[in-house]
């Protein structure tokens, strides 16, 4: 069997294969160097300086012996055949296998301009690590492009090291997506709270650079926005999302954002699976933590059994640590639910209201049924409510709406 995509999914998937009984070959092949690793803490702990990469590591010297796989880092796949049966890498190679595990997970989206000295993204090791350098420099005026959750932790981190920080956002509010405009004020006062200016509703039309010469490619010294405004700049930051790797896959797959796979992660080719960042399962693509370690039991099952005889729709779940606060979501909100806090509350200006001191706890509602729950530091109370959502629904009590 072979893994392509060594981090966390794939990691996963090998683990899997190995507890399901598998004890035949087994490859994982990895277009990073390194051995998997945790990939949250790079916009938190290990840009702070709280973390080293040891800390990181997913697996240790015990593990990689139990698993007993080869392993191909630092190389990329660039084919599979139409069958399925083998793996084509970037050096030339040739993988032969009885089935194929797709982990190859997603990359940062790039702006135009962000080959200048200062412009990074943050997706992996490599990033974190020449980021965290730059911000060891002394005070930076730094500017985040995106004000999703990558943006919103590095603006974070970046902020308690005592930089100068703005977060740009060109939807009127970040998170709204993941949690509607009412919530998406409340945590949006975070970044206020952090000392971080967040300027909302227009997007970046360039960025603009100086100096250079030879080899050495000109400095950012600003982003120049959609509405006319320049914002001075050492550092940018983009944040603005990530694009499933599948280009390697092309003639081989149905691809549409993602991998396309039934409910149980399998694809259209037999002894073919997908996996994590890269899967778009019955109809829906997550870039979450969760999904990456949740679908490769169910995606291995059916791989070893050569067909779909197990599906799995997990509850949507995730976090994000800023500004000292812990945002959590789980389940699936829609567009009309109604919102109601349930513990604790908000408080400050119409136009600035945050989390009350002990954050708090608001259920999403639709049609007397609790949809979604969000959690700012009520860990236990979210954790109850995130069971109960992932058993049934839940009954709704009268009371005062938002």
């Amino acid at each position: 069997m072979t893994v392509v995509g060594a981090s966390l999914a794939g990691l996963y998937a090998a683990r899997e294969l190995r507890a399901q009984g598998f004890d035949g070959r087994l490859v994982l092949v990895g277009d990073e160097r390194h051995r998997p690793y945790d990939r949250p803490p790079l916009s938190k702990d290990f840009l702070a300086g709280r973390a080293d990469e040891a800390q990181l590591a997913l697996t240790d010297a015990e593990e990689s012996t139990e698993l007993d796989a080869e392993w191909h880092l630092g190389v990329r796949a660039r084919g599979l055949d139409a069958r399925g049966r083998t793996v084509l890498l970037d050096d030339g190679r040739t993988i032969s296998t009885d089935g194929v595990v797709i982990a190859t997970g997603a990359c940062a989206r790039r702006l135009a301009g962000d080959d200048l000295a200062g412009v990074h993204t943050l997706r992996t090791l490599d990033d974190a690590r020449a980021l965290r350098a730059e911000l060891t420099r002394g005070p930076r005026r730094i500017v985040v492009i995106g004000g999703g959750f990558i943006g919103a932790e590095t603006a974070s981190s970046c902020a308690a090291l005592g930089h100068d920080v703005t977060v740009v956002e060109a939807a009127a509010l970040p998170l709204v997506p993941q949690l509607g405009p009412r919530m998406a004020a409340v945590c949006a006062a975070l970044h206020r709270r952090g000392g971080v200016a967040l300027v909302t509703g227009t997007g970046v039309a360039g960025l603009r650079g100086s100096g250079g010469g030879g080899t050495s490619p000109p400095a950012v010294t600003g982003v120049r926005l959609s509405d006319g405004r320049v914002l001075d700049a050492d550092v940018v930051i983009v944040g603005i999302g990530a694009t499933p790797n599948t280009g390697w896959l092309a003639g081989s797959l149905a691809l549409h954002d993602g991998v396309l796979c039934d409910d149980g992660c399998a694809t259209a080719l037999p002894q073919v699976v997908a996996v994590g960042d890269v899967a778009r399962v019955g109809g829906t693509r997550a870039e979450h933590w969760t999904s990456a370690t949740e679908q490769p039991r169910i995606a291995v099952r059916n791989l070893l059994a050569g067909r779909t005889v197990a599906t799995g729709r997990s509850l949507p779940y995730f976090w994000s640590d800023q500004y000292g606060a812990r945002i959590q979501f789980a389940g699936r909100r829609h567009e009309s639910d109604t919102v109601r806090i349930v513990e604790g509350g908000i408080e400050g200006g119409i136009e600035e209201a945050g989390p009350a001191e002990g954050g708090l706890l608001a259920l999403y509602e639709r049609d007397g049924r609790t949809t979604a729950v969000l959690s700012v530091d009520r860990p236990r109370p979210f954790t109850r409510v995130r069971r109960e959502l992932a058993r049934s629904d839940m009954p709704v009590a009268p009371t005062a709406r938002l």
